[in-house]
């Protein structure tokens, strides 16, 4: 072993230890009784997993560090919380610490990069040693904290060490001078220092609110030295994500900025939270103030270390107005008050029927008032609208769609929308109603592929410009509650995926247009995707296959992103799959699957519900 060699393996030895030094002073409650004093060293790539309780603190370079000790170092350094990131700067030159900024952009790898040796033919006399960085990148995430999935592609990046002058004119020491933008993260060590939360936005023009998620750090920013909290509302200011902002309004005004070198936003014993506002011209008050603070008391529900049930908004000293979680249920895009959600579902006589799944004992399904109930048309698919007032059923042959009340008896209805694809599968999707009370279907027709939304779920049917439909198909579609998005799984070729689309909509004097636009991946990393559900503001559920794995239920992000705890319990044979909005601990998500109709109650197993019947969903 070179001297070289041997240093590099002392270097990774100390930031190794550094780590698990941080992770049992974390961890000293769940039991890091002792530390081995003799053995091997090995190195520490990143954490193992994403555990937020984990703390990794950084090591600063030991003198005559050898150049990939220096590297090694810091890659370490990348995944700390030191403040302005000062330890990790200290493996740069003078001029690279300058101008590196880690808040620009996160590279975020399958593991953590992989730092390989440098060019074994270079001359060990000079002054300068290139290292490859490698790994499998999976997404990235911006300025604006929004985070951007790709399927997995080769990374690959160079970091150049060269030989520099010290201050304490001892010679010169191995630094790097050139390095990947930003900070270039394991998904593991992403998840420890990093956590989702939704910022909200009203939907252009209307009165309720829409979910834009964002990463934000777990603890104190680095570089902010803001907590939590004042990084939310932080981002929340800064606006929607580039993705969103042409479907949204916030009701802040432009160059909104908290107050100077506020760093910590705390609630009150009232849990009021005051928010000091730098407007930078006029303020807002009355309605508009009412809708600021909706927006920030949607936003900040989530967090976990913060209870908000009011906040306050100031300008200086001077309180502007105050809204209480109560009030700002007005703006939610579902009553969550009002819910008291139910699953339906297709019998074995193509029948409209209501389950009631929650409790430990199963009922008998409940009959359902109207045509799609007890009339003459055998159904294949269904859709309940929010309200649990009407219904649309495609017959079985998947050629028509129908719609009608769920709360009273009515003539059968004709038909609202006809297909005239050959084939049953190459005719109409399952419906779905969106959050403005519009019902939307796909037409699967080869010779015309077309996406159609009927205004008001009666209306004259409107053709969504999709110009991306030309060479896809669309399988199954779900619109979200706030009706500014919708989640699709296409078939391109033999490859089904998951994307996202944004709904928008414009007026002008001659017509109203409805596009889907800017297709999103929302599940990369699946080869196919069967089935997909919203389970919350931004959250779906998705059945799919990664390459060369077993179908999986799991729970994923509208931005593609997910976690370690995301998977659902197995189910054999799954085609479809439908949640709750809400998160209640009494409604359980329910399944089609080879066994028939399951429900998974949170924190059990799937258990049995009928045995014959299709097309379980709850309103939406």
């Amino acid at each position: 072993m070179g001297a070289d060699s041997r240093a590099e393996h002392a270097g990774r030895g100390r930031v190794a230890r550094a780590t698990l030094l941080a992770a049992c002073g974390a961890l000293l409650a769940g039991g890091c009784a002792s530390m081995p004093d003799s053995g091997e060293v090995q190195q520490v790539k990143g954490s193992n997993t994403g555990d937020s309780q984990v703390r990794v603190y950084a090591v600063a370079p030991r003198e005559n560090a050898a150049p990939g000790e220096i590297v090694d170092g810091f890659l370490e350094a990348m995944t700390s919380d030191d403040p302005g990131f000062a330890t990790a700067r200290k493996y740069l030159t003078k001029k690279a610490a300058g101008s590196w900024k880690p808040e620009q952009s996160i590279t975020v790898l399958a593991t953590a990069p992989s730092r390989k040796q440098a060019d074994r033919n270079a001359d060990p006399d000079k002054e300068v040693r290139v290292y490859p960085l490698a790994g499998r990148k999976i997404a990235t995430v911006d300025a604006r904290h929004a985070y951007q999935p790709i399927g997995p592609a080769d990374y690959l990046w160079s970091i150049q060490v060269v030989q520099e002058p010290v201050g304490n004119g001892k010679g010169k020491e191995w630094r790097i001078d050139s390095l990947p933008p930003g900070l270039v993260l394991g998904e593991a060590d992403f998840l420890r220092n990093y956590r989702s939360v939704n910022k909200y936005y009203f939907a252009s023009g209307e009165d309720w609110v829409v979910a834009d998620p964002v990463y934000i750090r777990q603890r104190q920013d680095p570089v902010t030295r803001m907590d939590p909290v004042t990084q939310t509302v932080k981002a929340l200011l800064d606006g929607p994500t580039n993705w969103l902002k042409q479907a949204v309004d916030s009701s802040f005004p432009s160059r909104t900025t908290l107050q100077k070198d506020v760093t910590t936003l705390a609630t009150d014993d009232q849990s009021t939270l005051k928010v000091p506002l730098d407007f930078k011209g006029n303020r807002a008050d009355g309605v508009a103030c009412r809708r600021m603070a909706a927006q920030l008391l949607f936003t900040l529900r989530d967090l976990p270390s913060v209870r908000v049930e009011q906040v306050e908004l100031l300008d200086g000293q001077d309180s502007l107005c105050r809204l209480g979680k109560g009030q700002a249920a007005e703006f939610a895009p579902v009553r969550e008050t009002d819910l008291d959600e139910k699953p339906y579902f297709v019998d074995e006589q193509g029948r409209l029927k209501k389950l009631v799944v929650a409790g430990k004992e199963t009922a008998a399904p409940v009959d359902v008032p109207g045509p799609l109930g007890k009339g003459p048309v055998a159904l294949g698919s269904i859709a309940v609208d929010r309200g649990e007032t009407r219904a649309a059923g495609v017959d079985k042959n998947g050629q028509r769609l129908f719609v009608s009340s769920i709360t009273m008896e009515q003539a059968a209805q004709p038909a609202v929308l006809e297909s005239k694809g050959v084939r049953p599968e190459d005719r109409l999707s399952a419906p779905s109603w969106g959050g403005r009370g519009d019902l939307w279907v796909a037409d699967r027709d080869p010779a015309k592929r077309r996406l159609w939304m009927v205004p008001g779920g009666t209306g004259q049917p409107v053709e969504v410009r999709t110009p991306w439909l030309e060479e896809d198909r669309i399988e199954s579609l779900r619109v979200s509650a706030d009706g500014v998005r919708i989640a699709l799984v296409v078939r391109h070729g033999e490859r089904t995926t998951l994307q996202i689309g944004r709904i928008e909509r414009q007026t002008t004097d001659e017509e109203s247009t409805v596009s889907v636009v800017d297709l999103q991946p929302a599940a990369p990393r699946m080869e196919s995707v069967t089935a997909v559900s919203w389970a919350g503001p931004s959250r779906l559920v998705v059945v799919g296959k990664e390459a060369g794995g077993v179908q999986q239920i799991r729970y994923l992000q509208t931005d593609g992103s997910t976690s370690t705890t995301s998977v659902l319990p197995g189910l054999n044979g799954v085609s479809s799959v439908s949640a709750p909005h809400t998160e209640s601990v009494d409604t359980p998500m329910v399944a089609d699957s080879e066994d028939g109709i399951v429900r998974l109650p949170p924190g059990t197993n799937w258990q049995p519900v009928v045995k014959t019947g299709d097309s379980p969903v709850y309103p939406g």
